[in-house]
């Protein structure tokens, strides 16, 4: 049952659905009766969307939660979590909404389940506003994982928008967290990435990945880039993206784009690489979207977890304060001359 109440403004900082996503993983995971209100309150339009809304429903499931008020386009609701339960789950979001999205999610719920989970989520795999699932694959999963996470993520089939249906398999055993000590990512190793098309000419993955390895050509290690032109079987509808890995000694650092209308494919290849070197030239241990993914579980292992970013998002500043809502702990943010640096510490501490 609930130990204790929240009221959390959903207008906050960024306020928008990263918030939504976290609010109810973290109310699953301590046992806290969650009300939230105005969600995404300036956005247009604001409330609940579909990929919002499949992703509490799906974090609802895997703690017995009761919800008023759990709606299409609503902009409160409450959330009253029962019990984590582990087992195999399918959630079909309805829509071209990013699997990835619901995974965030779901994602810190399973990893504190109190036996191993496994999901099958139904949507789109690499749409704009969210990270393909490439990168949570091969960036946000390995970061994780040097936390002590154990999971394994499989994708039968792609999906894009507007048609979605693709299909995204993640298992998790349950594992306890420890902080992530990541002041520098080590002397870099390798980069590696993905172009893929799906029910489009194949040369658009190919100057993907062109335009993508002209630019990171005086890089001094092996750069793969595969180029993938899926076959009917694997996909549905038409899309395609490009993500692009850097593995360092004690780190991943990873950037990405996904293909859409009217944007050069070798427009989306040098933004995924420009993007990527500026995180290497700045010598950051996690880049700007790991460093806002990160942070739930750097809170989750307690306090010592460090690591660096060349910046901070507004997303990430969002999550610091909702986060310090449900635990106690502090996140403190310091310069060092190119970078941000995050610490997490106790709340009581000095």
């Amino acid at each position: 049952m609930p130990t204790r109440s929240l009221t959390i403004d959903g207008a906050y900082g960024e306020g928008g659905g990263q918030l939504v996503r976290t609010a109810v993983a973290l109310a699953a995971i301590t046992g806290t009766h969650l009300h939230l209100q105005n969600i995404r309150a300036r956005r247009s339009p604001p409330g609940l969307a579909p990929q919002h809304l499949a992703a509490v429903r799906a974090v609802a499931v895997l703690c017995d939660a009761r919800c008023d008020g759990l709606e299409l386009r609503a902009t409160e609701f409450d959330f009253a979590p029962v019990r984590l339960t582990g087992g195999d789950f399918d959630f079909d979001i309805g829509t071209a909404g990013s699997i990835t999205l619901v995974l965030q999610a779901l994602l810190p719920v399973m990893t504190h389940a109190p036996g191993p989970c496994t999901v099958r989520i139904v949507g789109g795999t690499d749409v704009r506003a969210a990270p393909p699932i490439d990168y949570f694959m091969h960036v946000l999963l390995p970061l994780v994982a040097q936390m002590g996470l154990k999971a394994a993520c499989t994708v039968p089939r792609r999906g894009y928008y507007p048609r979605g249906g693709g299909e995204v398999r993640l298992a998790v055993v349950p594992a306890t967290l420890t902080p992530l000590e990541l002041t520098a990512p080590g002397p870099l190793l390798a980069v590696g990435g993905l172009a893929h098309v799906a029910n489009l000419a194949g040369h658009i993955a190919d100057r993907m990945r062109e335009s993508a390895l002209r630019l990171l050509q005086d890089i001094d290690v092996p750069v793969v880039i595969a180029s993938v032109v899926l076959q009917e079987h694997e996909a549905i509808g038409n899309g395609g993206a490009i993500v692009l890995w850097a593995r360092a000694q004690h780190s991943v650092l990873g950037a990405a784009r996904v293909a859409e209308r009217g944007v050069p494919a070798e427009t989306l290849g040098d933004s995924a690489a420009s993007d990527l070197l500026a995180d290497l030239r700045s010598e950051a241990s996690v880049d700007m979207h790991a460093a806002d993914q990160m942070l739930v579980y750097a809170a989750l292992a307690g306090p010592g977890s460090t690591f660096t970013a060349r910046a901070i998002s507004l997303h990430a500043q969002t999550a610091m304060w909702l986060i310090e809502q449900f635990l106690p702990v502090r996140f403190r943010i310091s310069d060092m001359a190119r970078l941000k640096r995050i610490d997490v510490s106790s709340r009581n501490s000095t």
